[in-house]
């Protein structure tokens, strides 16, 4: 299971294990093992294969800097199929292997909401990459997000569109499950701050086929500037063309699909010089460097952050670990608690007691497709 490639130089691998924590394996059998689930087939088969090789990336550094508590990392994958129902199958078969200290959920609020009871039933370690705000506030201490949440997306997108574009009157275009409409939510709570106002509400279904009514909705608006969430890379690269077919060219600034390679792919120059929250951007700091490096040596492309947060999950998880000397879930969970100041690619990790690691996002901008780094944005986390 393990991607082929040069040994990374880079100041992460000291920091997933060092020969002090290695100690005697916790975990029964001849490797410590994380469950991941992940789209193999469906509209995100691409994005999912992103996924997997940036965990995969992580399991080899993990490995290579000594395992977890001495014994090799693996992992074991399960289909989501790009659905709900097949998040929760994929997970249950995951979650029914006693041999599996942690899990890897999904990228997608949606399916995180979907199999959230039968994580806190397996009582492990779930990290996950959906942003939606609430999913930290189920009561669930197994969950750990390894992505900022929209309450800061929502923060960041009004204050850059408002404060540093000059736009005043917001069109919002957000699907309708529980990411779009909690970063709807975030977004126009966050207008009003930033002496803002609001348009349009307008929110479209999943794995849309056509966009015009949606495009035309902003277009009657009078609108000066768009904000976006959207769930899949598929819609958005519809949007898009959609928008532009249509006359539409006022400033963009979309939630982190809006810069993912699946998007950039689909929508090519209809998404010139728009503007997008990343959790991961490329320049934004030296970790994030390092693992394009190892990234682009393995896939020969740029990374996003379908493959930064798995990463990230990974390799936080073996260190926690390591430090808590064994795999219980109780001690990891304490273990990932106390992570301040640890430098991964997606930004600096200080885990507040819902189990929010990260607490702000990048600006970057798309320009003639090449995404280029602005600022970073940080907010003061509420640590427990």
């Amino acid at each position: 299971m393990i991607v082929s490639r040069r040994v990374f130089n880079t100041v992460l691998a000291t920091a997933v294990a060092s020969p002090a924590l290695i100690k005697s394996a916790g975990a029964q059998g001849a490797t410590v093992k994380f469950g991941m689930v992940v789209p193999v087939t469906g509209a995100a088969a691409e994005s999912g294969s992103f996924a997997q090789t940036g965990a995969r990336i992580a399991v080899e550094q993990v490995n290579k800097a000594g395992g977890i508590l001495g014994k090799p990392l693996e992992l074991v994958f399960e289909d989501d199929q790009t659905t709900n129902p097949g998040a929760v199958l994929a997970f249950s078969k995951l979650s029914s292997q006693p041999d599996i200290v942690a899990f890897l959920g999904s990228i997608r609020s949606t399916q995180n909401h979907a199999m959230a009871p039968d994580m806190l039933k397996a009582g492990k370690p779930v990290g996950f990459g959906g942003t939606d705000p609430n999913l930290t506030k189920l009561g669930n201490p197994w969950m750990f997000r390894f992505r900022p949440n929209d309450s800061y997306s929502g923060k960041v997108i009004a204050q850059y569109g408002a404060k540093e574009l000059g736009k005043k009157k917001w069109a919002i275009v957000h699907s309708t499950d529980a990411f779009g409409t909690a970063g709807a939510k975030a977004l126009t709570e966050s207008l009003t701050e930033n002496g803002a106002t609001l348009a349009l509400d307008q929110g479209y279904a999943n794995q849309s086929q056509d966009f015009t009514p949606v495009v035309l909705a902003v277009r009657q608006s009078g609108a000066d500037i768009l904000g976006t969430y959207f769930t899949f890379e598929t819609d958005l690269g519809i949007f898009a063309r959609q928008l532009r077919q249509l006359g539409v060219t006022i400033p963009w600034v979309g939630s982190p699909s809006i810069v993912n390679v699946s998007a950039l792919k689909l929508a090519g120059p209809a998404l010139y010089n728009t503007f997008g929250v990343a959790d991961y951007a490329e320049d934004s700091s030296e970790a994030a460097k390092a693992f394009a490096k190892s990234y682009r040596e393995v896939r020969k492309v740029a990374p996003d952050n379908q493959s930064s947060w798995t990463y990230d999950a990974v390799t936080v998880f073996a260190l926690a670990m390591n430090k808590a000397g064994t795999t219980e879930p109780s001690k990891v969970r304490e273990a990932l608690l106390a992570i301040r100041g640890h430098k991964g690619a997606e930004g600096e990790y200080n885990f507040d007691k819902n189990g929010d690691g990260l607490h702000g996002y990048n600006i970057v901008k798309n320009d003639k497709g090449e995404i280029k780094f602005d600022k970073r944005i940080d907010f003061s986390p509420q640590l427990g």
